[in-house]
């Protein structure tokens, strides 16, 4: 049966997108058990929680990549697992994804990567698609770079002109999939003040997987907290921003599950998250059932 997750208050505008009771699993494991979740038109919405707590499994989930194994996921008021292909590509057409390395295809230029959602999913003509490109290019801050091949800029601005090519098609939602990963603070910062300004100034609906912290409390204006496939608490950037002051003396009179988000947002070393590390898992590891590291093959030499 599926485990109950923390659902969000109603807001007054209808959710973009609207997960009930989501579970996945990958053969014995489920890494997703019971979501439950609602993310508002305009709002930032930032999902996080440590590595294999089924982060970018939700997001696959939410972009219709894969299905779940039990219930229902709504994307602007339709229900996406109930799908035929061509009905979910339709749907694809109204989000776009800022994937983690920005994904760019490296024999194009920035520009015809900007441009090719225009080119395969409109009839514009190729003045208008020009016309654009380079709106895109300007609203990331890229119009000098248009030319340039990925290969010839940097981490950063790979990430930007990925957001180039995310917003080709005037998108209602995106979907960023750890935007700040391998930049400088600098670089993490300036693509921080875009996710905000697509919001403020186009009213783009965000959803952002990250574990950078100070990125998360600059951007969010809702949290979704993530451990071991369960979704511990859903709240306001407030809420989680008390959580993370709590003094040590109030801290130890909290629930485990507020230590662990405590924790996890102070990026503190002890606590929860690392006594559950170092419970006898060394141990099971080194006397549990044998495992005989030495029987495995090794590769053959390709060489004399």
């Amino acid at each position: 049966m599926a485990a109950e997750s923390y659902i969000s208050p109603v807001a007054e505008k209808p959710p973009v997108i609207r997960m009930r009771d989501v579970v996945k699993r990958f053969g014995d494991q489920t890494v997703l058990d019971g979501i439950n979740l609602d993310i508002h038109e305009g709002e930032v919405m930032v999902i996080m929680g440590g590595s294999g707590s089924g982060k970018s499994t939700m997001l696959r989930l939410m972009i219709g990549s894969i299905q779940p194994d039990e219930g229902s996921i709504q994307l602007f008021g339709d229900d996406i697992c109930k799908m035929r292909e061509n009905e979910l590509n339709e749907v694809r057409k109204k989000f776009g994804n800022l994937f983690q390395s920005g994904a760019l295809f490296n024999s194009m230029s920035v520009a015809e990567n900007v441009a090719l959602p225009l080119k395969e999913h409109t009839d514009l003509d190729h003045d208008i698609i020009d016309i654009q490109v380079l709106i895109k290019l300007e609203l990331v801050g890229l119009l000098e770079a248009g030319d340039k091949l990925p290969s010839q800029i940097s981490g950063g601005m790979k990430k930007r002109a990925g957001l180039a090519r995310a917003l080709a098609l005037d998108p209602r939602l995106l979907f960023y999939d750890e935007p700040s990963a391998g930049l400088d603070p600098v670089t993490s910062a300036q693509i921080d003040q875009l996710i905000l300004g697509l919001g403020n100034k186009l009213g783009v609906t965000s959803a952002v997987v990250t574990h950078e912290m100070d990125s998360a409390f600059t951007i969010a204006d809702r949290m979704a907290m993530l451990d071991r496939g369960r979704m511990l608490r859903v709240d306001k950037r407030e809420a989680f921003e008390c959580l993370r002051d709590t003094p040590d003396d109030a801290a130890a009179k909290m629930s485990e599950s507020d230590r662990l988000i405590r924790q996890f947002l102070r990026g503190a070393a002890d606590g929860p998250l690392t006594e559950r590390r170092d419970d006898g898992g060394f141990e099971q590891a080194l006397f549990g059932p044998t495992r005989t590291i030495t029987d495995i093959p090794s590769l053959e030499p390709t060489r004399g």
